[in-house]
């Protein structure tokens, strides 16, 4: 597949998944390739997780507009993390099996909260804890900020992505730890030399 065509591919994906702003997807899909040159991930990695995360867009969408709205989407390697709050247990188990669905699916982590109590409140501290700990990460020379997603539900902070070792996963851990609000962490992060990661 030319470098052309995957270029031409996450802009059109971009443009499928983007909420009907064409000039939003097309630079969002350009951001995409250019940060993903620049991950642990690579290029193509970066390319394959976008055609997941459109393909499972598209089983959501068409199967069940709730599990589109309320679950969050972070993708790593072909690794799927879902996290959220559905108000019923089939929501989430009807998500986990789309998600499982999608060509390039290699594990699909589970951490979507049930019964919702949550209000604008919780959600306006969730925003603040993941941007305060993504202002941490980013400024901070020991980590490779770029290698990690930080999603916030409820005051549980979920990790995703490349750690170069295990000394840089520890001050991103202990960043979250020490943020205010914060009730518990959970890490999805893989090594940069774990054997795991490409099997």
């Amino acid at each position: 597949m030319s470098r052309r065509f995957n270029v031409l591919a996450v802009c059109c994906v971009a443009a499928v998944t983007a909420a009907c702003d064409p000039i939003t997807a097309v630079v969002g899909g350009v951001a995409t390739v250019g940060v993903g040159a620049t991950e642990e991930r690579g290029f193509e990695g970066a390319v394959d997780d976008t055609k997941i995360r459109a393909s499972i867009n598209d089983l959501w969408l068409s199967e069940n507009m709730e599990v589109f709205r309320d679950i969050t989407l972070t993708i790593t390697e072909g690794r799927v993390m879902l996290t959220g709050s559905v108000k019923k247990p089939e929501t989430r188990v009807e998500a986990v099996r789309l998600a499982w669905q999608a060509a390039g699916v290699r594990q699909v982590i589970d951490e979507i909260q049930v019964e919702d109590k949550s209000g604008f409140s919780d959600y306006a501290s969730d925003v603040w804890i993941a941007n305060k700990l993504r202002t941490q990460i980013m400024f901070d020379s020991k980590i490779k900020n770029i290698n990690y997603t930080v999603d916030v539900v409820n005051g549980v902070v979920y990790l995703m992505g490349i750690a170069q070792d295990q000394a840089e996963l520890d001050r991103v851990v202990a960043y979250a730890r020490d943020i205010g609000d914060v009730k518990r962490v959970v890490s999805h992060v893989v090594l940069k030399n774990d054997p795991h990661r490409q099997s």
